[in-house]
């Protein structure tokens, strides 16, 4: 079997969502084709070996809608031989393509394969995707109905005894270590530069260096209404928009191919896929698939997690990483050490290889071996993947 190799790992810089956002006015296919067409200039690789282009977006209507990976792959200039998909896993839309297309690698039946995400949710709104109604199936095995991301983030908070000071806390930490990891250049190497009015965006504009738990403490609770309210009365209601990932845009990918391919290119790998898990958890509680999903991948590769070296768990909110940490007993210093989406945000279908992005790169920049990433996904599902970093 081939070995599943990263050469090359790039994403934009976060851009604010509207009204004033540096990325609202770029369409979300060309947010994408600035990070592809990186993977090509800066390996010198040929895009017409290129054998696939997965692309993950959660809300694939308006701009988003019609194959978006495909249009991406058409602006970053690859030939028209070159096909593309775009998925959707939701919040884990791209970690699920880099873990396809490393499969696709791994099983032969690719060589080259491009995985990368977008959304810009200046240009589609969250929610823009939502149905009405989940099915008449769906409503009767759920009869008190399921409920949004936020109030299974309270839900997660209370099983976990996760209390405010805790969230806010924490949150401001994702700031401090983001603003540092700026302020020190380590996310100089995998940000791309993206044309917009008046110059280039190349700086994330949601990380706040000054943010302290004392500030956040000050903010009301998003989601809690009457109905709410009755419905679950144990609830405290201390998720905020201070210990939430803010609204973003923003596109990241990964170049992956065979071991044996790269080294024929003269490319040279960057880390190798180890392990991938993916599963479905309580549709109430939704953003606890984390937990599971990393004993999966522990018990499929006999890794303890003091083993690996950093973990990237999505902070949609900051009760998903303390609940996960709480359950492992994990060393909080290796949990998101470069600051998480509460900083950086959650542009939902890029956030998947995002996350691989600035995993890959601390992991090169510190000379650790093993990095685990995981994330919640709406409708309680949760992907898992494992990397081994390789000697350059």
């Amino acid at each position: 079997m081939p070995e599943a190799v990263i050469v090359e790992a790039v994403r934009t810089a976060v851009g604010k969502s509207r009204p004033d956002g540096a990325l609202a006015g770029v369409h979300p296919a060309d947010l994408l084709a600035e990070t592809y067409a990186a993977l090509v200039d800066r390996t010198g690789l040929d895009p017409a070996l290129i054998e696939d282009v997965i692309t993950g977006c959660a809300q694939q209507v308006g701009e988003q809608s019609g194959n978006i990976g495909r249009n991406a792959a058409l602006g970053a200039g690859f030939p028209d031989s070159v096909p593309a998909t775009t998925i959707n896993r939701q919040c884990g839309s791209s970690q699920q393509a880099a873990a396809f297309a490393a499969q696709a690698v791994m099983a032969w039946t690719h060589d080259v394969v491009v995985a990368g995400g977008v959304e810009s949710m200046s240009v589609v709104p969250i929610g823009s995707s939502r149905p009405q109604s989940p099915g008449k199936r769906v409503e009767a095995r759920y009869p008190e109905g399921l409920v949004n991301q936020g109030i299974s983030a309270e839900l997660v908070a209370q099983r976990w005894k996760i209390d405010r000071e805790e969230l806010d806390a924490y949150s401001a930490e994702s700031h401090r270590r983001a603003a540092a990891a700026a302020e020190a250049g380590g996310f100089d190497r995998e940000i791309v530069d993206v044309p917009v009015d008046g110059g280039v965006h190349r700086q994330d504009e949601t990380v706040r260096a000054g943010t302290t738990a004392e500030k956040l403490g000050g903010l009301k609770p998003s989601f809690r209404t009457d109905e709410m309210a009755a419905r679950f009365p144990d609830i405290d209601w201390r998720v905020t928009p201070g210990n939430s990932s803010p609204l973003t845009d923003g596109a990241s990918a990964v170049l992956i191919m065979s071991d044996v391919r790269a080294k024929q290119l003269g490319l040279v790998p960057r880390a190798r896929f180890h392990a991938f898990s993916v599963v479905g958890d309580d549709p109430l509680m939704m953003l606890t698939g984390p937990i599971p999903a990393t004993r999966r991948l522990l018990e499929r590769t006999g890794l303890d997690l003091a083993d690996i070296d950093a973990y990237e768990v999505n902070e949609a909110f900051a009760s998903v990483p303390l609940a996960w940490q709480r359950e492992f007993g994990a060393d909080p210093a290796r949990l998101n050490p470069r600051g998480g989406a509460i900083a950086l945000g959650h542009a939902l279908g890029s956030s998947g290889t995002r996350l691989l992005v600035t995993l890959l790169h601390h992991l090169e920049d510190t000379g650790g071996r093993w990095g685990l990433q995981t994330m919640c996904e709406a409708g309680g599902m949760a992907n898992g993947t494992i990397i081994e970093r390789l000697d350059r």
